[in-house]
C-alpha cells in the first residue's frame, strides 16, 4: 500500500496554539516571546542548538509547565520523553497498554485493545517479551503505541530516535509515517536532526540560542516517503541550516 501524509490545508483547525510564550527559571530566561502553531494532524519539527528550550516549549504544550507570560492552547497532549522508559517488570503488551489501565480499564480489556496494534506496528509476537528482551528500536515502538494508546489528539515528541543507531532510526521513522498515516494525530517533534525535521515534517520551525524565539518556517510540501538525499530535502536541509547559523 503507498502510503503517503500530505500537509493539512490552511484551512484546517489549529490543534496547538503558542502564542508570544515567556518561560524563566531564575534568572535564566529559556523562551522568549516564542509564538508557533502546528494544524490538525500536521507534523511540526522543532530545531534548534542545545538549550534553546525545545524541550520546555513541549512541556509548556502538554501543560506539564506554565508560561510566565504569553499563553499556550489548544487539545489535549501527551509528552513521549526520549528515553522509552518502559517498566522493567512489565511485557511489552502491558508496558504498551498502561494508559488504559490508569484510564480505568480492567487488565484483560486493555490488552484486548492494545493487542491488535502490535501486528500493525511491526511488533507481532513480543507482545509477552520483556523490555531487556527488545531492541532499541522496538522498545520506541513500544513507547510510542504507548503513547498512542493515551487517546491523545497531540502528540509531543522529545528527541524520540536520538539513542538508535543510524539504520535502525531510518527504520524506525520509515515506521513513524506509516503510523501516523494509520492513525493520524497532530505531532509536534523535537529533534537536533536537521534532515530528519525536513524527512519527517509537514513543516520545520527553528529556534535560536537561548532564549529561544522562533527565526525560521519552512513548509516541506513534498511527497513522502522521502529520502535523505533527495535533492529537495538537502535544499531545504540547508535553509535550515542556514537559519540556524551553520554553514551548509
Amino acid at each position: 500500500m503507498d502510503i503517503t501524509l500530505q500537509a493539512p490545508p490552511v484551512s484546517a483547525p489549529t490543534s496547538v496554539e503558542v502564542r508570544g510564550v515567556i518561560r524563566r527559571f531564575g534568572a535564566v530566561t529559556a523562551l522568549a516571546d516564542l509564538t508557533l502553531q502546528a494544524l490538525e494532524h500536521e507534523v511540526v519539527c522543532v530545531v534548534g542548538p542545545s538549550g534553546c528550550g525545545k524541550s520546555t516549549l513541549l512541556e509548556l504544550v502538554c501543560g506539564l509547565q506554565a508560561p510566565d507570560a504569553g499563553s499556550v492552547s489548544g487539545a489535549p497532549a501527551v509528552y513521549m520523553p526520549q528515553r522509552d522508559l518502559l517498566f522493567p517488570w512489565l511485557n511489552a503488551l502491558d508496558n504498551a497498554a498502561l494508559p488504559l489501565r490508569v484510564a480505568g480499564a480492567s487488565r484483560a480489556a486493555a490488552r484486548a485493545q492494545a493487542h491488535p496494534l502490535f501486528a500493525e506496528l511491526g511488533l507481532d509476537g513480543f507482545e509477552r517479551a520483556r523490555p531487556e528482551a527488545l531492541s532499541g528500536g522496538m522498545r520506541q515502538r513500544v513507547a510510542f503505541l504507548r503513547t498512542l494508546l493515551s487517546g491523545k489528539p497531540v502528540l509531543a515528541l522529545d528527541e524520540p530516535f536520538a539513542a538508535l543507531d543510524a539504520l535502525t532510526r531510518a527504520e524506525v521513522q520509515r515506521w513513524l509515517e506509516e503510523a501516523l498515516a494509520r492513525t493520524p494525530r497532530t505531532v509536534v517533534l523535537v529533534t537536533h536532526d536537521v534532515e530528519e525535521a525536513v524527512v519527517l515534517g509537514d513543516r520545520v520551525v527553528v529556534l535560536s540560542p537561548r532564549p529561544g524565539r522562533v527565526v525560521a518556517e519552512l513548509p516541506v510540501g513534498l511527497p513522502r516517503p522521502r529520502g535523505r538525499t533527495d535533492a529537495d530535502v538537502v535544499a531545504l536541509r540547508e535553509r535550515a541550516l542556514a537559519a540556524l547559523g551553520v554553514p551548509a
